[in-house]
């Protein structure tokens, strides 16, 4: 993709006070805008990383054997009042009125709406398990949405929704659910944590928060340095000993990423989702939720993956792979720039290419901002050698590799993004 075609006009500098440096750094890279207080817009590089996300959890939401649907956002009081929770929900739900003054929603969740249309389908243990998940956006009623994409009010969100027969299946499927968290945050290039977390107003029996230690976080954890043993200070108090092993207990601050219930009876019930069990008696059907905020995802990404240039995408959840960057106007110049960007692309790889007429230092300082992971520098000095600066985003050391290889160069980068 040509730069000088991107809708993309990143800031020199802004205005900064008691912001999280993700949220500096998305606001001058324009990857996102702020349309009203916790409201946000996302832009074209914004809304590839989001892209980039997705794909990388559905693909993990598919290998458990989850089917995608999507729901309303827009939800009826009548099953809110059913769970209890049209009133008792904190945050408080955002409610309007239609023309004929009745009053409706916004989802910032989806119990009632998923349970409703699973009561519908399923009669008999036959038709379980069932996994069902969705990417929308969600409304909370924060009091403070103040800290950019790491707090706000509407924002986009991956619900997963298991159905169970038994404990035992439910329970084994939690499990699974863990590591397939586990797994999408490790390929976002974050190291989460899973510790023991209260239900709050979503409910269950079982709970457990995916924390990513960070100086930016609102929650505080206490981990264990010898044993896994975890839990979100909410959960089990200002503890010093680990219930497991009597080891110190360390005081962390950290940013909730995914959450995770066991919810057992407690949507079916009130909203009566039953089955037929093999003797033909009826049970409530058993059940799990599991969240992951996509935006504050990658506004974690970014408090974890920055330096004091900008920031440091993981490659794959990059807006792009590679940045390729011409110096000069040399016809010549932009013939070879052209040559690699087209070779690159058939590999595989995405390639920004800023061809714009403007100032070497301007171009590398924005190439910095936005941080794409690789950078590829062509210069009369370069080309005069014969070869292409290349250099790793957050690396001090530049590299020349020969023009003639570029092909190699670009399995070399192709790898990186498995």
């Amino acid at each position: 993709m040509l730069q000088s075609k991107l809708f993309l006009k990143p800031k020199k500098e802004i205005f900064k006070k008691d912001i999280p440096i993700s949220h500096y750094y998305l606001l001058r890279g324009d990857f996102i805008e702020p349309s009203m207080s916790g409201v946000f817009r996302f832009l074209p590089l914004g809304l590839r990383v989001v892209r980039k996300i997705e794909n990388i959890i559905r693909r993990e939401m598919e290998k458990l054997g989850a089917q995608e649907v999507f729901l309303p956002a827009f939800q009826k009081k009548e099953l809110w009042l059913k769970t209890e929770r049209w009133e008792k929900i904190d945050p408080p739900l955002f409610i309007f009125k239609d023309r004929h003054e009745k009053e409706i929603a916004l989802a910032p969740t989806h119990e009632e709406e998923i349970v409703d249309i699973v009561r519908k389908r399923v009669s008999s243990y036959k038709d379980l398990p069932l996994y069902l998940f969705q990417i929308q956006n969600k409304f909370r009623n924060e009091q403070r949405p103040s800290r950019g994409l790491l707090r706000a009010r509407e924002f986009l969100m991956k619900d997963l929704y298991s159905f169970h027969a038994t404990k035992d299946d439910l329970f084994q499927f939690y499990q699974k659910v863990k590591e397939a968290y586990l797994k999408i945050f490790r390929d976002c290039g974050l190291k989460a944590i899973c510790v023991k977390a209260h239900s709050g107003s979503i409910g269950g029996d079982i709970s457990h928060e995916f924390m990513v230690e960070s100086e930016a976080g609102e929650d505080t954890i206490l981990v264990c340095q010898k044993c896994d043993f975890a839990a979100n200070v909410e959960k089990i108090g200002q503890e010093k000993e680990c219930p497991s092993c009597k080891c110190d207990l360390v005081k962390k601050k950290a940013i909730e990423v995914g959450h995770i219930f066991s919810l057992m009876e407690r949507y079916t019930l009130p909203l009566r989702a039953t089955f037929k069990d093999k003797q033909g008696k009826e049970n409530f059907i058993l059940m799990g939720c599991y969240g992951i905020g996509i935006g504050r995802l990658m506004a974690t990404v970014v408090e974890v993956w920055h330096d004091e240039k900008g920031i440091i995408w993981p490659q794959t959840i990059s807006p792009f792979d590679v940045h390729l960057i011409t110096i000069g106007n040399l016809p010549k110049l932009k013939k070879e720039a052209k040559r690699i960007e087209t070779l690159f692309e058939k590999e595989g790889l995405e390639v920004l290419y800023d061809d714009r007429d403007i100032s070497p230092g301007e171009k590398l300082v924005e190439a910095d901002l936005i941080g794409i992971p690789w950078r590829l520098v062509l210069s009369e000095r370069t080309m005069s050698k014969k070869k292409l600066e290349f250099k790793k985003r957050g690396d001090k050391k530049i590299k020349l590799f020969p023009l003639k290889d570029v092909k190699k160069l670009s399995q070399i980068l192709l790898k990186n993004k498995k």
